[in-house]
């Protein structure tokens, strides 16, 4: 029998949850026409051809498609510059090359939206003694938890920008793996001015991760200096196959890709070994691609509230960024969702998610994944680290058809258990 042969429970949580879902569809498609546009006349603008399209090798100097993709993220992201490369392996990577390159030894890394994620905690030094992190190189970390309502708390971010150490003050749009809010583009913009006020030269870092096309503004076009993110995420549109990009204030951008490629190469080296159409077409599909993912996610969101459990962001609120959460009652509960997940997927649906250790991580993770591109976030999958509250972080979706056929597998699962 078919795993998508779901029972007539399935079938009446799809329909109550697909009539639930009308008016958020609506503000989805609306956004991703804005979007797609933007991207099309950016296209125009700079008269994007075949010859942008070339295959380059060894140092890829004097690289036309790299220069012009690089100026296409500047122009819709709203930086005087970019960095976008496939030999970044992950946001991680662009992220910690956009802070190296903002940040010097005696200074503090300010984080304002809390811990932020853990792969994260590495770099800063917050774990572990990994030669090379920020705390190897004397550099502190200081960090403002969200208010009590899980909001930028503006008072206590403003009182801790003003410590003259402070050489970046660093948001983190996506909630990661906590249970607070992602933050909007508005409430974005309220912590700028709120730094700005009292701080008006320090760096403003916004981890733009998951939130990429989701809203119809970016961060640096409301008082951020500088963004980062993965392109197999939500710019990559499912079809690059690798890479990171970091936009923003040009001489921001240049020490980044110094610290991402050695001081005095920058972004004048990089080959880009026949994956610059992927690129394009990846950036050209964003839009549409970033829609079905969160159509995937607030169907989820209503599938699992029929369930009895809690989904956050609800069916009918409004959006940041693609990453639904749903939090459980019992571990055992959180690995038969992800493992729904997992027979969803148009690669190795066969396979059965186990808890195990991952880079970067405190305790044990589980990952349904199945994608094209392996670690791919704009594709269909679901991770939780297994520890309390047991909260699963489900994102992605190519296509709206296919995720909601794996969130109901999903909830199949959960039905029988």
């Amino acid at each position: 029998m078919s795993v998508f042969s779901f029972s007539e429970r399935v079938r009446e949580l799809e329909q109550a949850a697909l009539a639930r879902c009308g008016e958020a569809f609506a503000r989805i498609d609306r956004i991703a026409e804005v979007n797609t546009q933007k991207v099309l006349e950016a296209f125009h603008r700079h008269r994007v051809s075949e010859g942008h399209f070339a295959e380059t090798t060894g140092y890829g100097l004097g690289d036309r498609g790299r220069a012009t993709l690089d100026a296409l993220y500047a122009d819709l992201f709203g930086g005087e510059a970019a960095f976008v490369r496939i030999g970044l392996v992950s946001g991680t990577h662009a992220i910690t090359a956009a802070l190296f390159g903002a940040l010097r030894p005696g200074q503090t890394l300010l984080y304002v939206t809390g811990r932020p994620y853990d792969t994260l905690h590495g770099v800063i030094g917050l774990t572990g003694d990994h030669h090379g992190s920020m705390k190897h190189y004397g550099i502190d970390y200081a960090q403002v938890d969200p208010s009590p309502a899980g909001t930028p708390d503006l008072a206590a971010i403003q009182i801790a920008a003003q410590n003259p150490t402070v050489g970046v003050v660093a948001i983190q749009r996506s909630r990661g793996y906590s249970t607070r809010k992602s933050l909007t583009i508005d409430e974005i913009a309220a912590v700028c001015a709120a730094v700005r006020a009292v701080n008006p030269a320090v760096p403003i870092f916004v981890d733009n991760c998951y939130g990429e096309f989701v809203e119809t503004r970016e961060p640096l076009e409301v008082g951020a200096d500088l963004i980062a993110g993965s392109l197999i995420k939500n710019p990559g549109g499912g079809l690059a196959p690798s890479g990171g990009y970091i936009v923003g204030r040009a001489d921001l951008v240049r020490a980044a890709a110094n610290r991402a490629t050695a001081p005095g190469l920058s972004g004048e080296y990089g080959a880009t070994l026949g994956q610059t159409r992927l690129l394009y077409q990846g950036l050209f599909l964003a839009p549409h691609t970033v829609a079905q993912a969160l159509k995937t996610a607030v169907f989820a969101s209503a599938v699992m509230e029929g369930l009895g459990f809690e989904a956050d962001p609800t069916p009918e609120e409004v959006r940041t960024d693609i990453v639904q959460m749903l939090r459980f009652d019992r571990a055992e509960e959180l690995i038969r969702f992800c493992r729904g997940i997992q027979q969803g997927a148009p690669v190795d649906a066969y396979v059965t998610p186990e808890p195990g250790p991952m880079p970067g991580y405190d305790c044990p993770v589980i990952m349904a994944a199945g994608a094209f591109h392996q670690g791919s976030t704009i594709e269909l999958s679901a991770d939780a680290p297994l520890r309390e509250p047991y909260c699963a972080f489900l994102q992605g979706g190519l296509t709206f058809p296919s995720g909601k056929l794996g969130v109901l597998a999903a909830a199949e699962m959960l039905t029988e258990g």
